[in-house]
């Protein structure tokens, strides 16, 4: 009977992710099997990938949507746009653009190497999220 209490009392004590996921705190690659790795790839990158699709149709819809407002606005004469100043800050900003683009941040690096570390390291998962967010995007 000790045991059983004993070991009620262990669980209490750890975190709810180490009752989940176990201590391990490795790749997924030496912690769950293929077929395992596989189907949590695949469920979540199906949902990141379905609500991905919804909202990326809201978002063009707002955006399709204020545009074409803002152009009836304009060609009823209640707003007037100043094509001139608009080119001239557009070249503005892609000489920006242009100067910032020849060497990514230290920050950018950092965090794609941190990126391609984990891709490598789970990439049965990773490759299950990928299939799983295309089928996502189709549903």
């Amino acid at each position: 009977m000790s045991f059983v209490m004993d070991l009620a009392e262990q669980v209490k004590k750890q975190r709810w992710w180490n009752k989940v996921f176990g201590n391990n705190s490795g790749p997924a690659a030496e912690k769950y099997s293929v077929a395992t790795q596989l189907a949590i790839g695949g469920v979540t990158g199906w949902c990141a990938g379905y609500l991905f699709q919804k909202v990326g149709k809201l978002a063009a819809s707002a955006v399709g949507g204020g545009f074409f407002l803002l152009q009836i606005a304009n060609h009823t004469g209640y707003i007037k746009i100043d094509w001139k100043r608009v080119e001239r800050d557009v070249n503005k900003a892609k000489k920006q653009l242009k100067l910032n683009t020849e060497r990514p941040p230290k920050e950018v690096r950092t965090k794609v190497d941190e990126v391609q570390t984990f891709v490598k390291k789970n990439i049965v998962l990773t490759g299950g999220f990928a299939g799983g967010f295309l089928l996502g995007l189709a549903s």
